[in-house]
């Protein structure tokens, strides 16, 4: 898997930008078949940064209801919380 399809895009959240400014972490959605190693590589590769730790969280897909009744599907994502090396940075919003 080319490293352009590993990384479907950054995730931009009040919790991720908490990470980022706290821990030096960066949350991206990745391809369901990615692993650790290949979002490692990715972001290495991508960005020009050092990652020193990569967690890999994956949701399933499930049904969303109301009142009793099934009235969507919520699709199954994989999410990568990626740790930077101190002094590695990754700007999303550069300039703005």
């Amino acid at each position: 898997m080319e490293s352009t399809q590993v990384l479907l895009r950054p995730l931009i959240s009040e919790k991720s930008t908490g990470l980022k400014e706290l821990r030096n972490q960066v949350a991206f959605f990745v391809h369901s078949a990615a692993n650790k190693i290949d979002v490692q590589r990715a972001v290495e590769s991508i960005f020009g940064v050092q990652v020193t730790a990569v967690n890999v969280v994956q949701y399933r897909p499930r049904t969303k209801k109301k009142f009793g009744r099934t009235v969507g599907k919520i699709r199954g994502y994989k999410k990568a919380y990626v740790s930077l090396a101190h002094g590695d940075k990754i700007d999303f919003f550069e300039g703005v």
